[in-house]
């Protein structure tokens, strides 16, 4: 197999819960953290870490990789980020499909790629250096987008799975973001759903976003909305049971309301896995 088996049902760890982990050893099965936050050497946020790391498996999710610019892969990044996977043994190490930069600029946002066979041929050359660099496959997430490119001749469902394929890579298959580019651009979710190679998808990704009507904005600080959930149901039918986590950046709530909306997840995986499996 590709994929490991799969963790369970975890959350994003965020800085408003730390204490809350480690005093209240809630029913998560594992985390995510985001490598940004813990390059630095030392300080209390690898600290905590480090105790929580002793306590639950994690996972690690960058922003940064930005595997579809044509500036030179960040090596001293690279470096950095081997480094921390040595200390915190993840499970697996993901980032994202897109661009964030170039020139030595850097947009601090998750950039759409055009989806034609020269960018597929410059990102499949890159992940396979990024993971000669790290010594390990990686995830690459799927992410929201608001404007598309005249020169796209394949789909972005197209598009993530030969990378996957030729690269010899794993997914991060974000079920929202899925929708909101769905309801941006006017495809039908369960097409990319279905082109979708299960057997790389090592992880799904819920949250929730902003409704202005006619767009979606992928925002990370609401719960997951129904048409997502009805998403992810599509998601396990295809993929089967896949480590499940959900993502909440901002108005981030007790640690408490997260774990009860992962118990939705949970609840929702149990039914949807039986009705396909009778």
């Amino acid at each position: 197999m590709l994929t490991r088996p799969s963790l369970g049902f975890g959350l994003g760890l965020r800085v408003d819960h730390y204490e809350a982990v480690l005093a209240d050893r809630p029913r998560v099965d594992w985390f995510e953290v985001l490598i940004e936050n813990y390059l630095v050497p030392g300080g209390k946020p690898l600290n905590y870490l480090m105790r929580i790391r002793e306590r639950y498996p994690l996972v690690m999710h960058g922003v940064s990789l930005s595997i579809g610019s044509t500036a030179p892969l960040d090596r001293e990044y690279l470096r950095q980020v081997k480094a921390l996977a040595a200390r915190v043994e993840p499970e697996w190490v993901s980032d994202h499909l897109c661009w964030t930069g170039v020139a030595g600029r850097n947009t601090h946002d998750l950039l759409p790629l055009p989806y034609t066979e020269e960018a597929l041929a410059h990102v499949v050359a890159r992940v396979r250096a990024v993971q000669d660099a790290l010594e390990r496959r990686i995830l690459l997430e799927n992410v929201s987008s608001y404007v598309t490119f005249r020169d796209s001749p394949l789909t972005e469902w197209q598009f993530l799975a030969e990378i996957a394929a030729r690269a010899d890579c794993l997914i991060l298959l974000d079920v929202n973001n899925i929708y909101v580019s769905a309801v941006n651009h006017e495809f039908d979710p369960l097409a990319y759903l279905a082109a979708i190679p299960p057997a790389r998808v090592q992880q799904i990704h819920l949250a929730g976003h902003e409704n202005h009507g006619d767009y979606l904005v992928d925002t990370h600080d609401h719960p997951v909305p129904d048409p997502v959930w009805q998403l992810y149901a599509h998601a396990l039918r295809r993929c089967g049971p896949v480590s499940t986590m959900i993502e909440r950046d901002d108005h981030i709530p007790p640690l408490a309301e997260l774990c009860a909306e992962l118990d939705q997840a949970r609840a929702l995986a149990r039914a949807t896995l039986a009705e396909a499996a009778a």
